[in-house]
């Protein structure tokens, strides 16, 4: 059931849809075709170190996004449909009844179309395991394969021999055949809080050995969802199953009859303790055709509902850079919007510089994107490479300090517009009604040259900037005139004073300004980096210069 989890993509993106044409990228034809053969490489290494080595090197979620988005761009520009993705798994043994696979479905109003004409519908959580077909002659465990690709699979006899969670013998001679999943045993998992953890691969990866330990087989354990040939309806078929031996599924097995009852099940178990990891539910009808009909593709009978994603796929339209106040340059990602938890995201920051320039992520690059504690986007990492790569303007981290850009010069805007925004903000004078938006209509004008310009401005200039009535002309104005009777410690911090802990100074700026390096180190909880700081702030000539503007304007202290 689970161990599917990535092979049917095409049928979701085929169920799923999807605006191609409104969305396609204006790519020249030699460069669709490059960036469409690195996705599909990339989703080749990925598919085949998923389904032949049983290692997943990407999350589940951030697959289906990237094969979703080959898809796509293979409609775009009119290109064949991808590889199959079970071509380098299919093994040597034939299962006599194939494995389905399922269709995947990530909102309410699809499951509740696909629950609208059926009945008689269960819900079961979506293990994250590897699939098997478990073979049972005369009631004792004959053979066990490999999912594969549904076809063909391979035999891992010897290793579930040594599996406690296998029952080597029923408690009926019976000949029977049942599907299931291999998982690993967890203890109080929580999905929503914990995730997959690597539940899967570190079952595939065991199941892939030549020999496991009895340690390594204790940890894993067995979930039957499907008895083929068993019962018509599902609820004998999962207590027969209980008393045959196999663990019982009873209370992971719910009757739902509409959207609503499947929501809460789901719900449920994304946020409740289990033992083990899940990535959503599966909804099956009771009955089902005969199992000699089974094909290895998704049935109409059954369909996983994923949970939210926890990680979007987005692509990267833009890289700016914000270059904050102290110097601090912030790279922030432009996105083409995604959705994730219902929020529509457009941009996230990178972090640092340093992180940005260890990604070295460019327009075109598709990266991963969560939410931190359920409302900050975060760049998680880069999913893949544009084959084409963007030159950008990229700064100079050196020419970028506390020190630098007290004027709006060419590269400066961006630290400059902090300064003022600092300055203005709760951290500096505190003005009402004074913000980014407001700087920034100021510079676009050119009223403002010097963070201390705006002293000199008065209601009837403001008044004829566009943007500035009389009404906000004369609120601005009644600001900055508060301004004006600030403390002399907090018009420090809005200059931009390095932080002087609990330092006990004087109402004085000649007196702050004659300090040297020892004699601020002297101060209590300031050691030589901040001193160093502080005694350069006061001997900055860009900062002696505001100190005269402020001293010929009257402010108290200057």
């Amino acid at each position: 059931m689970l161990a599917t989890l990535r092979l049917l993509s095409v049928f979701l993106v085929a169920c799923t849809t999807l605006n191609a044409y409104a969305d396609c990228p204006q790519w020249p034809a030699t460069q669709a075709k490059s960036e469409i053969a690195a996705l599909q490489k990339q989703i080749g290494q990925w598919d085949d170190a998923y389904h032949r080595e049983g290692r997943s090197l990407i999350a589940d979620e951030l697959y289906d996004q990237s094969r979703a988005r080959l898809n796509e761009w293979r409609e775009c520009f009119k290109l064949p449909s991808p590889p199959d993705p079970l071509r380098t798994v299919s093994g040597s043994i034939a299962h006599s009844i194939a494995h389905t696979g399922l269709d995947k479905l990530h909102k309410a109003e699809a499951v509740e179309t696909w629950l609208r004409d059926r009945k008689d519908v269960w819900v079961q959580p979506k293990v994250d395991g590897v699939a098997v077909t478990l073979i049972y002659r005369a009631g004792v465990l004959h053979q066990v394969i490999s999912r594969g690709d549904g076809v063909r699979g391979q035999d891992w006899t010897p290793s579930a021999q040594k599996i406690g969670a296998i029952p080597q013998r029923l408690t009926q001679p019976l000949d029977m055949l049942v599907q299931g999943e291999l998982y690993w045993r967890l203890n109080e998992h929580v999905q929503v809080r914990s995730g997959s953890v690597n539940a899967r691969s570190t079952v595939a990866g065991l199941m892939g050995r030549k020999t496991l330990d009895a340690a390594q087989a204790s940890g894993i354990g067995l979930f039957v969802w499907d008895w083929p040939q068993g019962p018509a309806q599902l609820p004998e078929r999962v207590g027969t199953l209980a008393t045959l031996g196999f663990a019982t599924i009873e209370p992971y097995s719910h009757p739902v009859a509409d959207v609503a009852a499947a929501q809460k099940w789901r719900d449920h178990w994304y946020r409740s303790p289990l033992p083990f990891a899940t990535d959503g539910v599966v909804l099956r009808q009771s009955q089902r055709p005969p199992a000699e009909r089974w094909q290895a593709r998704a049935p109409y009978w059954a369909v996983a509902w994923k949970y939210p994603f926890a990680q979007a796929l987005a692509e990267v339209r833009k890289v700016t850079f914000k270059i904050g106040r102290t110097g601090r340059i912030t790279p922030v990602l432009e996105l083409k919007p995604v959705m994730l938890d219902d929020r529509e995201i457009k941009r996230v920051s990178a972090s640092s510089f340093k992180r940005w320039q260890d990604l070295d992520i460019r327009p075109g690059d598709q990266v991963a994107i969560s939410l931190a504690g359920l409302t900050i986007p975060q760049l998680d990492s880069v999913v893949l490479r544009a084959a084409e790569r963007t030159n950008l303007n990229i700064p100079n981290a050196d020419h970028f300090h506390s020190l630098s850009c007290w004027q709006p010069t060419p590269g400066c805007e961006s630290q400059f517009l902090a300064r003022l925004t600092w300055l203005s903000g709760k951290n500096g004078l505190a003005m009402q009604h004074v913000g980014r938006g407001t700087w920034e209509k100021l510079l676009e004008t050119r009223r403002v040259n010097n963070l201390l310009d705006w002293l000199t401005l008065d209601a009837p200039e403001l008044a004829n900037i566009a943007g500035f009535g009389e009404r906000s002309s004369e609120r601005l104005m009644h600001s900055f005139h508060n301004a004006r009777r600030r403390p002399f410690a907090q018009w420090l911090k809005a200059l931009g004073l390095p932080p002087t802990g609990q330092a006990q100074l004087p109402d004085s700026w000649q007196a702050l300004a004659q300090r040297d390096t020892e004699q601020w180190q002297a101060e209590a909880g300031i050691g030589p980096g901040r001193a160093a700081q502080l005694s350069a702030f006061f001997r900055d000539p860009q900062v002696l210069a505001l100190s005269e503007t402020l001293h010929a304007a009257g402010i108290d202290g200057f």
